[in-house]
This record gives structure tokens, sequence and C-alpha cells, in this order.
């Protein structure tokens, strides 16, 4: 923290983003892989891989130089507005790269326009019932929301693409030439984003309505309607650094919407470039990247002050998430029951049995989920996939959780280095990883783990902002409490609850982004039943055999429906409770003694009331 307070958060930004892409051109070197052999083979695949023809293109490429000439030359052009040029295509990377984040920039655009609409959708119910006074005891939100949060992108655009695009022929498939091409694209980005926007705006809501002004407003008969919009203004600001986040994931983490419709966005570009290994291409996009992150991490800090400035510097705000009761509910018990039937059932299945006869059978009483193109019994693999998928997810969200708690509790420190590692898509964080590690099972777990406390830290950070603003805080502060007594006894209570239901909302995104990697050959591999490889195993018959994608996307989205009606019962013990405990033995209370004065004496100084006074 010293260091980071003397550089000061431009200057501890500007030396993120530097580490950032030198380590992004120092791939080849860390990969211990030679790129002029990559190289050679994207230009002419039948041309023999002589050390005299590799030695000729390490030269045209600099890279016989070694890596701190290559890092200054491509920096020393930089300042003068040259990129370099590709090493696939010989082209100037500049223009290519801005074209491309010109793509996905209105791609983002479109996508957040329907995660707006589909967050206000799933906590519309919330506003209605906070308006009529009519929240107490409402158990927490509903599934629809939870099943929509856990879709992933690519499974959203295959059906997207095969049933509206090709079959229906309602809107175009692929291709990205005017505003009818981007709507597909745009439903299959925003909806998983909206619904999780929405979950975390429904979670703060009602915490928001049951505030002295709220009440005060309804004691009025103000209308419920300018209640709820006051309520939702309160909220927003919270929400603020984690919509940043979703800007630039909807930006560079688009990379399967980008495939499937074949965009060329930004993310699509970066992923070629990594692959290929075409250095120049990768440090631009990742460069666009970082700018758009800091620009987009900026713009929403400065929302949250202008929203909320005045109360954070007065400190008069009120917590949105103090311990409350609500209603029990059994749904987690129902969904988590299904899931480990579904489970148990597919343990007492071969999941590596193939019967040639019956590939891509649909659904019967011998194959309950069908089966995939080799004829494997698809409920075999999704109950056998269950025990690795789940304990390499639920490690994973748990690091990511630790992680960022602690570093959200940092916000000096955490602020810039958030910003520079959600420019990162998994993707890409896999990629640098693998070139370090070397490819393996635990590379994807510490790829995600890099980048999935991003937005866990970035939650804890803007609930912490605010909580620290609240007047029973600073009542409590001004009674002498120290530091470590206001973290332990107010200010955890009142953020943990909120990131441990964030975190769990998250954890079927988690499986699918260790799924991404492994299928990218950077963690599991076939035949290994791992639910995100099974995605994208069956995703291209997704149009002949649906049942082989909607199995084991059937089975995510009601992990994420166990974790997302599991997580509405997370509360911090009572504090109450704790105090009656400690204190068994109830401390006697005198009552005050007073002096009977006649009517004609004059007025008297009446004696101090005495009580025995409970200690703290």
């Amino acid at each position: 923290m010293t260091v980071v307070r003397g550089l000061g958060p431009p200057l501890w930004r500007a030396v993120l983003a530097g580490a950032l892409l030198c380590g992004v051109g120092l791939l080849p070197w860390l990969s211990r892989t030679d790129p002029a052999l990559t190289v050679l083979k994207a230009r002419s695949a039948e041309r023999d891989p002589t050390p005299e023809v590799l030695a000729a293109i390490r030269s045209q490429l600099g890279l016989d130089a070694g890596p701190l000439e290559f890092l200054g030359s491509w920096l020393g052009g930089l300042l003068r507005g040259d990129a370099g040029r590709s090493w696939i295509s010989g082209a100037e990377v500049t223009p290519s790269v801005v074209q491309a984040l010109g793509v996905s920039l209105l791609l983002m655009a479109g996508a957040l326009a329907v995660a707006v609409v589909t967050a206000g959708a799933v906590c519309a119910r919330t506003l209605r019932l906070g308006a009529r006074r009519e929240l107490a005891g409402r158990p927490s939100g509903g599934s629809g929301s939870a099943f929509l949060s856990t879709l992933p992108d690519f499974l959203t655009a295959s059906v997207l693409a095969a049933v509206v695009g090709v079959q229906l022929g309602w809107l175009p498939a692929l291709g990205w030439y005017g505003p009818q091409w981007m709507v597909l694209p745009a439903l299959s980005l925003g909806l998983p984003a909206g619904a999780l926007l929405g979950r975390l705006l429904d979670d703060m809501l009602p915490g928001a309505f049951a505030e002295p002004w709220a009440l005060a407003a309804a004691a009025r008969g103000v209308p419920g309607r300018s209640i709820a919009r006051q309520a939702l203004r309160r909220c927003v600001p919270g929400l603020l650094p984690n919509f940043g986040l979703f800007v630039v994931g909807l930006t560079g983490g688009a990379v399967a919407v980008e495939q499937i419709f074949d965009i060329p966005g930004l993310g699509r570009l970066s992923l070629q470039a990594a692959v290929a290994q075409d250095l120049p291409v990768l440090q631009a996009g990742t460069l666009a990247l970082v700018l758009l992150a800091a620009a987009a991490g900026g713009l929403a800090r400065l929302a949250a002050r202008l929203l909320v400035g005045p109360a954070l510097r007065d400190g008069a705000l009120s917590s949105l998430h103090r311990p409350t009761s609500s209603r029990p509910t059994t749904l987690p018990l129902l969904y988590g029951g299904l899931l480990l039937a579904v489970i148990a059932f597919g343990l007492a299945r071969d999941p590596l049995e193939l019967d040639t006869t019956a590939r891509l059978q649909s659904p019967s009483w011998v194959h309950p989920f069908g089966t995939d193109a080799l004829g494997r019994d698809v409920l075999a693999r999704v109950g056998h996939g269950a025990l690795d998928t789940l304990a390499l997810a639920l490690a994973v969200s748990a690091a990511a959780l630790v992680v960022g708690v602690v570093l959200g509790l940092l916000p000096r420190f955490s602020g810039p280095l958030l910003d520079t590692v959600n420019a990162v898509p998994p993707v890409l964080a896999g990629l640098l990883v693998a070139a370090v590690a070397g490819s393996g099972t635990t590379t994807p777990a510490l790829a995600v783990t890099a980048v999935a406390w991003a937005p866990l830290a970035a939650h804890t950070s803007a609930l912490l902002q605010q909580e620290r603003a609240t007047t029973h805080l600073t009542a409590t502060r001004g009674l002498g409490a120290g530091r470590l007594y206001l973290l332990r006894r107010e200010l955890l209570p009142a953020v943990l609850p909120p990131v441990v239901r964030h975190a769990l909302l998250r954890l079927p995104g988690v499986a699918l982004a260790l799924a991404a990697l492994g299928f990218l050959g950077l963690g599991a591999q076939p035949p290994s039943p791992e639910w995100g490889l099974l995605l994208a195993e069956n995703q291209p018959y997704a149009e002949r055999a649906p049942w082989a994608v909607l199995a084991p996307a059937a089975v995510l989205a009601l992990l994420g429906a166990v974790a997302v009606t599991a997580g509405g019962g997370v509360r911090w013990p009572s504090g109450p409770r704790r105090r009656r405990r400690r204190f068994a033995k109830p401390v006697a209370v005198q009552p005050p003694t007073t002096l009977a004065v006649p009517r004609s004496a004059p007025a008297a100084k009446q004696p101090a009331t005495t009580a025995t006074k409970e200690s703290p």
C-alpha cells in the first residue's frame, strides 16, 4: 500500500498496463515456442520449415535481436502512432484494430440496451411490491432469472442462429452488414448479462425501500412510482463498478458470439492473433482493451460520485444491507434434489461406452437424455462429469471470493489492478498462464481465478464505500470505536452477505469459463465428460440433435438455480442474538429516583437520574 500511495493511481495504472503489454509481448519467450514456425504455417502450410527458412522469418520479424530490443522497438513505434504490421497478413495493425474496436463497441451498445431492459424485467416485481409497501417477508428472487443468468452466451447464440436465423428466417444469422445483423448477437450477449445485473439490483432494492426516507415518503402519501424511482436511483451507484466491468466484458469477451455469427470484432481478432502468435495485432488489441477498461472504470466512478457524492462526503447514507429476515423457501432443496437425482442416475451408467448404431438418437427410455455423435449416453456423461465440474468450479469460486473481498477492502490498491485485469478476456488469460505454467489440469483454474475475482472486488469496494458513509457508522465512530471494531462488527456484516450471493450467482459462469479453456486445449481433454466440454463437443450438432446440447446446458442452469436460491438465504448472524449469548445474566436497572418539590417552593434542579449502565 505504501508503494501504491507513493506512485499515485494514474502512475500505478500505467505501470500495470505496461506490465500486461510486456507480458503479451514476451509471449514467445515465455512459452518457449518458436513463433516463426507458427507464422510459416499461417502463411504457407506447404512450405517446409527448414532452418534457413525459419531463420529468415525470425530476422524479418525482428525476433533474433532478443526480447528487450523487440519490446523497445514496438513501444517506440507506438509513440509515433505506428503499431507495426501483422506478421500473418503484412497489413498495418492500427486500421484493423480500430475497425474491429468499432464493431465491438457497436455490438456492446446493443447488448447493453438488451441488458438494461432485461434487468428492469427481472426486478420489476420487487419495484412493484416496494411501491405498494408489500415487501415484508418476500422470498428471495425467482428462479426464472436464475436460469437466464446461467445460460452460456455461445449456447444462446447457437440456438438463436439455428432457430430464428436459419429455420424461421426472421433475422440474418451470419455476417455484419447492418442493424438487422446486430439483433441476434445483442440478444445472445445481453440476456445473460441483464439477468445477472437484475439479480444484483433485486438484492439491493428491499434495503432501499426500508430506508427512513422511503418510509416517511409513504407516510406522507407520496405516489409509489416516485418512491420506486428514487429507490432505483439509490441502488444504481452500488452496481456501476460492475456495469463498467460488463462494458469491457461485452467488448473483448464476446469471442464465442463473434465466432458463431462471423462478426469481425476485437475479441475474435485478439483470439486469432493469440492462437497464431501474431504479436503486433495481439499487443494492439490488448492495449485497446486496457484503454477501454480504464475509460469505463473512470466513467463508472464519476457517475457514482455524481449520484451520491454529497451523501458520501457528509456521511448521510443509511445501509442497504442490514441483516434482514425472510421467509424460508424450499426451492434450494427442490433444485438440489433434482440435480442430485440426475447425477445419481448418470453415475450408474458407462460414460465411455460407444454404440455407432445409436448415434444422435433422441431421448428414450433406454437413453433418457439421448446420445451424442459417437453413440455415447449423454446422461452417463453428465453424471460422471459432475464431480470434476462441480469440485473445480467451487474451488475457483471460493478462491475468487476470498481474493475479491480482500482486494475490495483495499480500493486504492485494487482499483487500477481491477481495471487492468478486467481488460484481459479469460481466453487470453488462459493462453498467458499456459505460456508460463504449461497446459494441464491446473491451467484453467489458475487462468479463471486470475480474472474471476474482479467483479467481486468491484462489488465489495462499492458497497464498502457506501457503508462507510452511513449515519450509524459515523455515530459509532464518534463514540470512539476503532477501525478493527468497525470492520468486524459493522462493515463485514453488511458487505459480505451480498458479495457471497454475488459469488454464488457467478458459479455456473465459472464452470463455463473453465470449460471454454478446456475446449481450446488448455485443460480437460476428450473423452473427459466435463460439462462445458460436452457443450463444446455437441454444439455442431445443435440443429440435428438439440438434446445433446440442451442436457448439459440444463444441468448448468439447474446448478445456477441451486446457487441463486440458496444464496438468497445467506445472512450474517444477527447482533442481538450474539449479545444475548454473551450476556446470559441480565443486569438489573434501578428505577430513577425523584424528589417531591412543594408547589410554593421555587423551581429547583432535579437530581440526576441514576441507573446502572450495562457494559458494552
